[in-house]
C-alpha cells in the first residue's frame, strides 16, 4: 500500500467541518463584541445620573460680595452619598482653581481641556482614578457672573461597581442562552446535513440494485441539481461502455459470419482431397483452393482486427503531428509489388516529404491503415488489361485557406454508381457486377478512421462521362501549421 496515498475523507464530515468551524470561531468574537456593547449599555444610565448631579451642583454656585460661594444643603449632600454599591465624590473649584467644596485630591480634567477653550455649560465624561480606584467623572465648566470673566469647575465622580455588575448581568442574559443554542444548532445542522445527503444514498441503492447487463442511463431528474452533473458523467460512461460492448458483439458476429465461408471451403477441399481414388491433378487443385481460402481467411481476420481497433481504440492511441506526404509515400511503396503483379501503374503525385505547410494531428498506425485500404481498394477494382495497364494515382495536397490536408486516391476502374456511394461504406457490402476479391471491410475501416481524426470522406467519379469513369476518394483532414 502506498503510504503517501491521500487519506479517504468523508464528504459528510468535510461539509460538517466547514459549517461548524466558522460557527465555533465566530462565537468568541461574539463574546468580545457582546462585552463591549454591554459596557456601553451599562454606562449610559449612570452617566445620565452623573450629568444630572453635576448640573444640579452647578446651580448651587452663587456670588456674594464679589466672590464665588457654594452652599450645599445637608439633604443634597446625603443624597449624593446614599449608595450601597459605589462611592460618590464631588469637587467645586472657583476662580483661580480655588477649592470651594468637595474632595481636594479629585483629578483635574486633561490639560488640553483647561488650556484650550473649555466647553462651557457642557458636561464632559471621562474615566479616571481616585486613590487608586477607577472612577467615572462628569466635569462641567460654569461661567460666573462677576466683573471679569471667571469660570468655575464642578466635578462629580463615582466608582464603577454598579456599572460592572450591570454589564455582567447583560452578558449573562445574552451568553447563557447561547450555551444552549450552540449545541442545539450543531445538532440541527447534523440532522439537516444527514437528511440532505439521503438522495446520494438512494442513488447508491439504485445503482447497486441494477443487474450487470443493465446499461440504461440513470434518471438525472430524480437527484438534486448538484448531483446531476455526476449522474450525467456516469450516463456518459454507461453510453460509451454500451457502445464498446456493442462494438465487441458486432466484431464477434462479423468475424463468425465472414470466417464461416472460407472455413467451410477449407473443410470441403480437405474432404475432396481425402476421397479414395483422387488423382494427383485433383489433389493439386484442392490444395490450391485450400491456399486461396486460407489467404482469404487471413485477410478477413486482419481487416476485422483493423476495424475493431479503429472503432474501439482509436481515441485511446497516441497522437502526434504527422507529415501526411511521408506517410502516404511509405504506404504506396509497400503496395507497389501487388500493383505490379496485376499490371497496374501505381504512382504518387503531390507534395514532397517535409514540404507540406500543414500537418495532420493523428495516429500514424491508423492513418497508414486508412491509406492502405484506399490503395488496396483501388488496386482490387482496377481491371488488369494486358493491352493497357490500369492506373492508380495517390495525391497529397494542402489547402492553406481552409487549413486542411487532402488525400486523394483515384483509379481507372468502373467507378461506383451514385446510388451505391453510401452503401459501399457499410460493412461487408460489395458492389454487384464486379469480380474483385475482398471482404467488404476496407471502406468501412477508412470511414471509421477518418471519423476518429475529424476528417471527411467524399466519393466521386474520377473521369465523368467515360465508359470507365473510375473512382476518386477524397479525405479532408483538419490540419495545423507545420513546426
Amino acid at each position: 500500500m502506498n503510504i503517501f496515498q491521500r487519506e479517504q475523507r468523508s464528504l459528510f464530515g468535510e461539509i460538517l467541518d466547514w459549517m461548524l468551524t466558522p460557527l465555533l470561531l465566530l462565537w468568541p468574537v461574539s463574546l468580545a463584541l457582546t462585552w463591549l456593547v454591554a459596557q456601553e449599555l451599562a454606562n449610559k444610565p449612570f452617566d445620565r445620573a452623573l450629568e444630572y448631579n453635576a448640573q444640579a451642583l452647578a446651580q448651587l454656585l452663587v456670588v456674594e460680595n464679589g466672590e464665588v460661594q457654594f452652599y450645599l444643603p445637608r439633604p443634597a449632600s446625603e443624597l449624593l452619598r446614599a449608595d450601597d454599591s459605589d462611592m460618590v465624590y464631588y469637587q467645586i473649584l472657583g476662580a483661580g482653581s480655588e477649592q470651594l467644596a468637595g474632595e481636594r485630591d479629585m483629578p483635574m480634567p486633561p490639560e488640553r481641556d483647561v488650556r484650550d477653550d473649555p466647553p462651557i455649560g457642557q458636561v464632559q465624561l471621562r474615566d479616571d482614578e481616585l486613590r487608586g480606584v477607577p472612577i467615572r467623572v462628569a466635569a462641567l465648566w460654569v461661567r460666573v457672573p462677576l466683573d471679569r470673566e471667571v469660570l468655575a469647575l464642578v466635578q462629580v465622580a463615582e466608582t464603577r461597581e454598579k456599572r460592572s455588575v450591570l454589564a455582567a448581568e447583560i452578558i449573562k442574559g445574552v451568553m447563557l442562552p447561547q450555551f444552549v443554542i450552540l449545541p442545539l444548532s450543531v445538532l440541527l445542522v447534523w440532522l439537516a446535513l444527514a437528511r440532505g445527503i439521503k438522495p446520494l444514498h438512494r442513488l447508491e441503492e439504485r445503482i447497486r440494485a441494477r443487474k450487470p447487463d443493465d446499461l440504461s442511463p440513470l434518471n438525472h431528474k430524480a437527484v438534486p441539481m448538484e448531483v446531476a452533473p455526476l449522474v450525467d458523467a456516469v450516463n456518459d460512461l454507461l453510453r460509451r461502455l454500451n457502445d464498446s460492448i456493442a462494438t465487441q458483439k458486432r466484431f464477434l458476429a462479423d468475424a463468425a459470419h465472414q470466417l464461416k465461408t472460407p472455413l467451410a471451403g477449407l473443410r470441403m477441399q480437405a474432404d475432396l482431397a481425402q476421397r479414395p481414388g483422387t488423382s494427383t491433378e485433383e489433389l493439386k487443385r484442392s490444395l490450391q483452393q485450400i491456399g486461396r481460402s486460407s489467404i482469404r481467411a487471413t485477410h478477413t481476420v486482419n481487416q476485422l482486427l483493423a476495424l475493431a481497433r479503429a472503432e474501439g481504440a482509436g481515441t485511446a492511441l497516441a497522437r502526434t503531428p504527422c507529415d501526411l506526404a511521408t506517410l502516404v509515400i511509405d504506404v504506396v511503396q509497400d503496395c507497389l509489388p501487388r500493383a505490379m503483379d496485376k499490371r497496374i501503374d501505381l504512382g504518387y503525385d503531390g507534395l514532397l516529404p517535409g514540404s507540406a505547410p500543414l500537418q495532420v494531428w493523428g495516429n500514424v498506425t491508423l492513418l497508414q491503415e486508412l491509406v492502405r485500404n484506399l490503395v488496396d481498394n483501388a488496386i482490387n477494382y482496377t481491371p488488369s488489361d494486358p493491352e493497357q495497364a490500369g492506373v492508380v494515382t495517390v495525391r497529397v495536397l494542402a489547402d492553406t485557406l481552409s487549413r486542411q490536408m487532402l488525400l486523394q486516391v483515384e483509379d481507372t476502374g468502373p467507378g461506383v454508381p451514385e446510388s451505391e456511394r453510401d452503401l459501399v461504406f457499410q460493412p461487408f457490402y460489395r458492389a454487384l457486377g464486379t469480380e474483385a476479391d475482398g471482404s467488404g471491410l476496407g471502406l468501412p475501416i477508412v470511414l471509421e478512421i477518418a471519423r476518429q481524426h475529424g476528417a471527411q470522406v467524399a466519393l466521386e467519379d474520377a473521369r465523368p462521362g467515360l465508359p470507365m469513369p473510375g473512382a476518386r476518394f477524397t479525405v479532408r483532414f483538419p490540419a495545423q501549421a507545420a513546426e
